[in-house]
């Protein structure tokens, strides 16, 4: 995979990957204006909120707007990326760090057996999806090739503005995507390439932090494309 000009290899599989994903997203996301942007299906919702009025424990952002965060907690669905980190060698004073969550947390995790009860699941606006990605890329890119300073929470200005929200969304990707694709062999290869504080990052080889980077792309643009769907259908129907 890979152009002439281009990487090839398992750094143009990737990026050709996620280049046919960004494609699709910017003919899904045309067209977005504020209310759709901001639409709440549901009572309850996670959102980009003024600062002061998020409707959860922490929320953050590096403006007046905030993403709405819960309570530090290792959701049923990550059991099994628990008990894996543990079994890759990670101690149980990291995994707790890992998730901000107590040691005795960790450890009540790893001793569950049989089946998990899923946890009650938290709807989230359009505008709180493309915020999250916001942030990951703008994290991602801050602790693999910026001075690995700030806090990725400190690190986007979040909108109410869809337009203003897209505009900086793609300039973020855009910086990504061209520092990605220069990368050597060597250097998907080197672990902790990237220390992203939040995730396994620092004790993973980068050709897997990639890997995962590209698929939380295009999982959280596929919720996307579905409440693009939802928004319309609730005028048809």
């Amino acid at each position: 995979m890979g152009t002439a000009s281009g990487p090839s290899g398992r750094l143009g599989v990737l990026l050709d990957q996620f280049d046919r994903a960004r494609e699709m997203a910017q003919v899904r996301l045309a067209g977005l204006g504020d209310d759709e942007y901001l639409w709440e299906p549901v009572a309850g919702c996670w959102s980009v909120r003024r600062r002061g009025a998020a409707v959860t424990p922490r929320a953050f952002g590096a403006g007046a707007w905030v993403l709405d965060q819960g309570a530090a907690d290792i959701p049923a669905n990550e059991y099994e990326e628990v008990a894996r980190q543990a079994a890759d060698g990670m101690t149980v004073d990291k995994i707790a760090e890992d998730w901000s969550v107590s040691v005795e947390r960790v450890r009540q995790v790893l001793a569950h057996s049989g089946p998990v009860q899923p946890d009650p699941v938290h709807v989230t606006t359009l505008a709180w999806r493309l915020g999250h990605l916001h942030f990951c890329f703008a994290g991602q890119w801050e602790w693999t090739f910026g001075e690995r300073r700030t806090d990725p929470k400190d690190l986007v200005d979040f909108s109410p503005s869809a337009a203003v929200a897209l505009e900086r969304f793609w300039a973020v990707l855009d910086r990504w995507r061209t520092d990605v694709a220069a990368l050597t062999d060597e250097q998907l290869d080197t672990v902790g390439l990237s220390q992203y504080p939040y995730g396994s990052d620092p004790d993973d080889p980068f050709v897997d932090v990639l890997w995962g980077t590209v698929l939380e792309f295009i999982h959280h643009m596929a919720e996307i494309g579905l409440l693009r769907d939802l928004w319309q259908a609730r005028f048809t129907h």
